[in-house]
């Protein structure tokens, strides 16, 4: 098995990335399949992972709202953000969702930290946070996974220059106290291809270390 990375150039719909994840998943885990990374973005939509509650809906007709299997609660996807869905077995790295969860967050601040944002954990919100030069605190990227007989999909949702204001039509994953951030916000100029690079040259020390690096395939 080989780690194969892909990227959509144009705006994938959810609902064919969802088929798409799940076909693979089901490919990995029945017939060893390669792993995937797949980046990607999405045209403007809102996701209800399990854990959403029907009241966090602020504005139900801003955009369309999928119901998604995923962890977690509504979150924003659309232009400019960076989707990263990962169809990895843990099985055969680490058959560990915690230490997966916690490699994914350390991948995501590897690769902020690369042009020069303080990503953190914070106990009790999921995610990756950055405190703004206010001192407010401000989420910059969001982790929603689900895990099928140890192999993964979903992923990480990192903020580089989306519409922000399509948030204020939810409560971003349950949090009201909290803003959402971006590079662009925080004055970080970066391309797509810039963070891609970044979230591969990160990816080895961080995921990677869930188990015995694979063999990469050409990045499509």
């Amino acid at each position: 098995m080989t780690l194969e990375w892909q990227r959509s150039r144009g705006l994938v719909a959810y609902d064919h990335a969802l088929a798409t994840m799940e076909a693979r998943a089901a490919a990995i885990r029945d017939h060893g399949a390669d792993e995937l990374v797949w980046l990607l973005e999405h045209p403007s939509l809102y996701t209800a992972g399990t854990s959403a509650r029907p009241q966090d809906l602020l504005v139900p007709d801003r955009h369309p709202v999928h119901v998604t299997g995923r962890g977690g609660q509504y979150t924003y996807h659309g232009p400019g953000q960076r989707v990263g869905y990962l169809m990895l077995d843990l099985k055969r790295r680490r058959p560990d969702l915690r230490a997966y969860v916690h490699a994914l967050e350390a991948w995501v601040i590897a690769s902020l930290a690369r042009f020069g944002i303080a990503g953190e954990r914070r106990d009790g919100r999921v995610g990756i946070w950055v405190v703004k030069p206010d001192g407010r605190e401000a989420k910059i990227a969001a982790i929603g996974v689900r895990v099928r007989r140890w192999v993964t999909y979903h992923g990480v949702a990192i903020n580089l220059a989306p519409d922000l204001s399509a948030f204020d039509a939810i409560v971003p994953c349950g949090i009201s106290e909290h803003g959402v951030t971006s590079f662009a916000d925080l004055g970080v100029a970066a391309s797509m291809d810039d963070l891609d690079a970044a979230l591969a040259g990160t990816f080895e020390a961080t995921i990677g270390r869930l188990g015995p690096p694979a063999p990469v395939a050409a990045v499509a």
